[in-house]
Formats: C-alpha cells, sequence, structure tokens
C-alpha cells in the first residue's frame, strides 16, 4: 500500500462532485451523439441495448461497488479493491460472453431483428471493458482517491465524444455500441495504472462475492426493486412491443440528464450532511428545503425544453426529436416529483433505514404497472411516460408521508445500506 498523503477533505469531495458530473456528461453525450447519428429506429435499438449495460451497471454496482466502499483500514482496501477490479472482470467475461454467442445466434437466424441482436452482441464483446473501466471510481472512492478516479473518468469522455462523432450518418446500432465500449480502453489502462500501486503486493480473493450471505446480495435487491424493474420494464416494452417508444423515451429523459449530476449528489453527500443535523426537525426541514429547490429546478428546466425551437432540437436530438418533445411535459414532472422524493428517501435513511426497502419494493413495481398500463391505454409512448410521472409522484408521496410518521427515537440512525436511488426512473 503507498504511502501517499490523502487529498484535504475539500479537496476530495470537489473531486467526487466533478467526477459525478464527468460521468453523467458522458452518459448524457454518448446518448445525445448516438441519436444525431442514427435513424430514429436506429436510436431506439440502441437506446434498448444502452439500457441492458445500464441494468447491468446498476446491478454490478449494487453487488460489488456499494460493498467494496464500506470496507475499512488501508489494508483491507487494497485487498477489497484488488479483488473487486478482478469479480468484475471474470463476472463482466462470463456474462458478455453469454450476451455475444446469443446475440450471434439470433442474428444469424434472421428473425426480423438482426440490428438488435449484432448490437447485444457487439455489447457482450465490450462488457468487461465498459464494466471495469468503471467499476474503478468505487475502488478509488475505497482508497480514498476521488482525484484518479476524476483523472480516468475525465480521459473516458475526452476518448468516447470524437469516437462517436467520427462514425458517418445512419451509423448500425452494432457498430455504435462497438465504437462506444473500444474508446473506453484508455480510460481503462489509465486507470488500472492509477490504482496498481495503492494494489500491489496484495492477493485478489473473488470467494467472499460466491458466498451466501455477501453484503451485496441484499444490495442488489434494492436496486432491482428501486430501479432495474421499471428499467426492464421499459426493455421489454421494446423487445416485444414498441422500439420506438423507447427511443422517444431515452430521448426525452437524456435533456434531463443534468438534473441527474445533482440527484446522484444528494445520494452521496445528503446522508452525512443530514445525520449532523441532530434532531428530526432540523433533518426533515432541511431535507424539505432541498426537495422543494430540486422540485423548482426540475420545472424551470422542463419548461425550458418546452420552449425549445424545434431546429434547435433536431440539432441535439437528431430524428429522435420529434418523437421525444412530445413527452417534454410528463419528463418534466416525472423529473421534478423525483427530486422531492430523492430527498425524502435520503432521510429516511438517515431517521429509520428499514423504512426505505420497502416503499422501493411496492412504489418501483407500482412505477412500472402504470407505465404499463399507461402505455396500453393510450397506445403511445406519452402514455407510457406520464404513467412513470404518475408512479415518481406516488413514490415521492409516500416517502414524506413516512418521514412524518417517523418517531423522534429514529433519528440518528445511520443505514449501512447504499444511498436509495431517486424516485422514478430515467
Amino acid at each position: 500500500m503507498s504511502d501517499h498523503a490523502r487529498p484535504r477533505p475539500a479537496s476530495a469531495l470537489l473531486a467526487s462532485v466533478l467526477d459525478q458530473a464527468a460521468s453523467s456528461l458522458t452518459n448524457i453525450a454518448v446518448l445525445v451523439i448516438a441519436a444525431r447519428v442514427s435513424s430514429a429506429h436506429g436510436f431506439a435499438t440502441f437506446s434498448m441495448v444502452y439500457l441492458a449495460f445500464t441494468v447491468l451497471l446498476g446491478g454490478n454496482m449494487a453487488y460489488v461497488g456499494q460493498a467494496v466502499v464500506l470496507t475499512r483500514g488501508d489494508e483491507a482496501a487494497a485487498g477489497a479493491c484488488r479483488s473487486a477490479i478482478a469479480f468484475t472482470a471474470l463476472a463482466a467475461t462470463v456474462v458478455g460472453g453469454l450476451l455475444a454467442v446469443g446475440g450471434a445466434v439470433a442474428a444469424a437466424a434472421g428473425d426480423g431483428r438482426a440490428g438488435a441482436a449484432g448490437a447485444f452482441c457487439a455489447l457482450g464483446l465490450v462488457l468487461p471493458i465498459v464494466l471495469v473501466q468503471d467499476g474503478l471510481r468505487y475502488a478509488f472512492s475505497t482508497l480514498r482517491r476521488p482525484g484518479r478516479a476524476l483523472a480516468a473518468d475525465s480521459l473516458r469522455l475526452v476518448c468516447v465524444v470524437p469516437a462517436l462523432l467520427a462514425l458517418p450518418r445512419h451509423s448500425a446500432p452494432g457498430l455504435l455500441i462497438a465504437v462506444w465500449g473500444v474508446s473506453a480502453v484508455p480510460a481503462l489502462l489509465v486507470g488500472l495504472r492509477l490504482a496498481h500501486p495503492y494494489v500491489r503486493g496484495v492477493r485478489a480473493d473473488v470467494r467472499p462475492y460466491l458466498r451466501r450471505g455477501h453484503l451485496g446480495q441484499r444490495f442488489v435487491v434494492e436496486f432491482a426493486v428501486g430501479n432495474a424493474a421499471s428499467q426492464l420494464a421499459v426493455l421489454g416494452l421494446g423487445l416485444f412491443a414498441a422500439p420506438l417508444a423507447v427511443g422517444a423515451l431515452r430521448g426525452a429523459t437524456t435533456l434531463f440528464g443534468p438534473l441527474n449530476v445533482l440527484f446522484n449528489s444528494v445520494n452521496a453527500f445528503g446522508p452525512p450532511v443530514l445525520s449532523r443535523l441532530g434532531t428530526r426537525r432540523r433533518t426533515a426541514r432541511a431535507a424539505a428545503v432541498t426537495g422543494l429547490a430540486l422540485l423548482a429546478t426540475g420545472l424551470g428546466w422542463g419548461a425550458v425544453l418546452h420552449a425549445l425551437p424545434d431546429h434547435v432540437g433536431h440539432q441535439v436530438l437528431g430524428a429522435t426529436w420529434g418523437a421525444a418533445s412530445g413527452l417534454l411535459p410528463a419528463s418534466g414532472a416525472q423529473y421534478a416529483v423525483m427530486g422531492l422524493g430523492t430527498c425524502g428517501l435520503v432521510t429516511l435513511r438517515v431517521l429509520s433505514p428499514r423504512a426505505t426497502l420497502p416503499l422501493q419494493v411496492v412504489f418501483s413495481l407500482l412505477s412500472v404497472a402504470l407505465m404499463l398500463g399507461g402505455y396500453a391505454f393510450t397506445g403511445s409512448a406519452l402514455g407510457a411516460a406520464w404513467g412513470l410521472a404518475a408512479g415518481s409522484a406516488l413514490k415521492a408521496a409516500a416517502a414524506w408521508a413516512r418521514v412524518a410518521r417517523t418517531g423522534p427515537g429514529d433519528a440518528g440512525r445511520v443505514s449501512a445500506a447504499p444511498a436509495p436511488g431517486p424516485a422514478g426512473t430515467s
């Protein structure tokens, strides 16, 4: 383990926020550029495959990342980080191999979805690269070196943007996925090099990840009911019903990507700040003020996007703008209440940690039902978008109702669980 001095708390906090911003900006840039260089149908296919990657990324974050960041002690952290990187590489290779083989078989069958099959095959081939590169962020967090995560993730952004912009118009979804994945190689190599001084000389042991009772198993359940269920429902909507609806939904929510930086910052830094306020009343009041500020920000950003001229929208999202623009009022409402709900869930994590999982289970499944019900009722992506907005609103209301019922004796109990996701899906 290296003896390099740790960065000051203020510098570490700034690096963590900037790293989150770089990661979110990369995600926004990928989707915006993909929309610009694709046809509407091509972007819909790309969105389905990218959504599948998002689910796999979130599952890895929950199973590996959220568990490893709880490690304490320099030597223990070094071993945990090396083991986490090794397990991520191994698991991503296995899952990626299955995706690649399945996609190749489906493409060879020629059932009319060859484009989607080829894109899933490409995702399988690049999955170890992109998952390990992203997973290094949690290793650097555990090692208390967020500046190194920022360096690697900034390089990721710098590489992926020109790589995708260099593609010709109407590029196949599989080519988009392949270029996006391969462009992560420089950031992966730099990240591994930056991590090496802190993990050299320690053994990697993946066996704890395979044992029953591993802490990540609890975290992945919360992720599954809190985020993955709605994302998989959108993916299912595209695979079995309306692929173009997925492109429209992803196009609209991509425009609200800057708000995700705020939500993720609240999730990351909200609990320790709130836990220092002492009383239940002060904790709830500070969280409520923050939630109302996020609500107003969401409504304001939604109004700005709704007023965007069509020619500007086409410059941003290309052919997908026509379908996505009609969903902006619904997506704006969803993101506004997501901000309020995120603060409610973070407050519960501080005041009554065990209350978050039941809320996530019930209201995430309700959001899925409302999304599918909205699509079935209207036969359009607009109905699905309003269903998601209604689900997010109900989850936010339930979270704050539960905060109001929390007794004074619950205050001050901080959970070891991962921060809850936003009160909705993006």
